[in-house]
């Protein structure tokens, strides 16, 4: 049985490029989830243990945070630490969610923290405590890690050497750079700063129109 493998980098640290690369490898892989649920401090385990058997990979919150209990539950598991500069995670934090709250993020960065613009301080040092808590962890089981940095010298081989894979034949992905969302923006071909997740609760005729008028695609 392919062990399972936990994408444990906070999110905007590379998770969609670290997606697309496991998706190449043959995983399937599913997260974020839960991330508009506000219950979800109380139901992340068992949101956790009902997709654990339906997919191989897990990335993006909740599974940062839930690393712990993962590793108890299913020993064997491989868990991989994406990093990024500290400065550019924070920009990009405060770039793409800006003062939009979910309850993921009010449970992760504290009830009153739950969106990083303006509370860049309580962000990062939340950010630095779970990366040293990670290595601190997993200090004496260097197989059951892997710390990558997501950045533009990411390849295959520490990837495909750590999950027993061969290399493939194809460029190592890159995705949802933020250089890349800001040529889109300016060809039109994407939503503007801010816009974040459409509430998951709204009808969808309202969220629908509401996107369509803010996008200029509709009335």
């Amino acid at each position: 049985m392919t062990a399972k493998v936990f994408c444990i980098g906070f999110h905007k640290t590379g998770t969609k490029s670290l997606t697309a690369a496991l998706g190449t490898l043959g995983y399937r892989v599913t997260g974020p989830n839960g991330v508009r649920d506000p219950d979800i401090a109380t139901k992340v385990l068992d949101l956790a243990n009902a997709l654990v058997p339906k997919y191989d990979a897990f990335q993006d919150n909740p599974w940062p945070i839930i690393y712990r209990e993962m590793d108890a539950r299913y020993p064997g598991s491989k868990f991989i630490l994406t990093l990024r500069d500290r400065d550019a995670w924070i920009r990009s934090q405060v770039n793409h969610f800006g003062t939009e709250v979910t309850p993921m993020r009010q449970w992760i960065y504290g009830e009153h923290a739950g969106f990083p613009a303006g509370n860049e301080d309580i962000y990062l040092a939340r950010y630095d405590r779970h990366n040293a808590e990670v290595r601190e962890y997993f200090a004496h089981r260097p197989d059951d890690l892997l710390v990558m940095p997501i950045d533009d010298s990411a390849d295959w081989e520490p990837l495909c050497r750590f999950l027993g894979r061969p290399i493939p034949d194809v460029p190592f992905p890159h995705r949802n750079k933020g250089s890349d969302r800001q040529v889109r923006r300016e060809r039109g071909e994407g939503p503007p700063p801010h816009l974040g997740l459409v509430d998951v609760a709204a009808p969808r005729s309202t969220a629908g129109g509401f996107l369509r008028r803010l996008l200029g695609r509709g009335r």
